[in-house]
C-alpha cells in the first residue's frame, strides 16, 4: 500500500469514533485533504536504520498517524490565531460563529488524539515538547519586530523531527542530533507558501539515503532534550 494512503487511513481511523457527527466530519475532511508528509516521514525513517527489528506495520502506522494528527491540530490552531474567524463575523452570523467554534474544538481533538496514539511510545516526551515550543513561538511572534515567518516555520521543523523520532524508535533506533537537525531542515524547506509539499514531492530517494547514512552513525550521537534544540 502507498505510504500516504496507509497513514491517511490510520489517521482517519483514529478519529472515526468522535462525536457528534458534524465534528467528526470536519476532522475527516481535514485529514482527507491534508498532505500526509509528516506521517510519511515517520514511515521512511523507520526503514532507514538497519536494526534487525521486525516492524509492526499497524503500530508504525498508528505512530505516524499520531504525528500527523498533532501537526494538523497545531496547524489549525496557528491559522485560527493568525486570522481569528470571530473578527470577521457580525452579531447575526450564528452559523459562522458555530463553524469557528467547531474549528477550535477540532484543533483540540486532533492534538489530543495524536497524543493518545503516541502516549506509550518513545516519542511521547518529544510530542509534548513540540506543543510547548509551539505555544512559546506563537506568543513570541506577537512581539513587535518578531520574525514571524521563522517562528511559524518552527512548527514544521519540530514536527518533522518528531516524525523521525516516532519512526526510528519504533525499530529500536535512537536518532542522532545530526539526523534530527536534518529532519528539521526538511520541515522548514517543505513549507511552501504556507502549505506542506506532498510526500512524493518533498522526499526523494536521496532523502531516504541521507536518513540511512545519518542513522548509521554520521554526525553527533547526542539526542536533543527538547524540540527547540533541534
Amino acid at each position: 500500500m502507498d505510504d500516504a494512503v496507509q497513514v491517511r487511513d490510520a489517521a482517519r481511523e483514529a478519529v472515526e469514533d468522535i462525536e457528534p457527527d458534524r465534528l467528526r466530519d470536519v476532522l475527516v475532511d481535514r485529514l482527507s485533504d491534508a498532505p500526509m508528509t509528516p506521517a510519511v516521514l515517520a514511515l521512511v525513517s523507520a526503514r532507514a536504520p538497519e536494526t534487525g527489528v521486525e516492524t509492526d506495520t499497524d503500530g508504525l502506522a498508528e505512530r505516524a498517524a499520531g504525528v500527523q494528527l498533532i501537526y494538523e491540530g497545531l496547524r489549525l490552531t496557528r491559522s485560527l490565531s493568525h486570522d481569528e474567524p470571530w473578527d470577521r463575523l457580525d452579531d447575526l452570523d450564528v452559523a459562522g460563529d458555530i463553524d469557528a467554534d467547531i474549528d477550535v474544538l477540532a484543533a483540540d481533538v486532533l492534538v489530543s488524539r495524536g497524543f493518545y496514539l503516541l502516549a506509550r511510545t518513545d516519542a511521547a516526551d518529544r510530542a509534548v515538547e513540540v506543543v510547548r515550543a509551539f505555544g512559546r513561538n506563537q506568543t513570541l511572534r506577537r512581539a513587535e519586530g518578531a520574525d514571524v515567518d521563522s517562528l511559524d516555520r518552527t512548527l514544521e521543523a519540530d514536527v518533522f523531527a518528531l516524525a523521525v523520532v516516532a519512526g526510528m524508535t519504533a525499530v529500536g533506533a535512537t536518532p542522532s542530533a545530526a539526523l534530527l537537525d536534518y529532519a528539521a531542515e526538511l520541515g522548514r524547506d517543505c513549507d511552501v507558501d504556507g502549505r506542506l509539499q506532498p510526500a512524493d514531492v518533498a522526499f526523494s530517494e536521496a532523502t531516504a539515503e541521507r536518513l540511512a547514512s545519518l542513522s548509521a552513525g554520521g554526525g553527533d550521537d547526542r539526542v536533543p532534550s527538547s524540540a527547540t534544540d533541534s
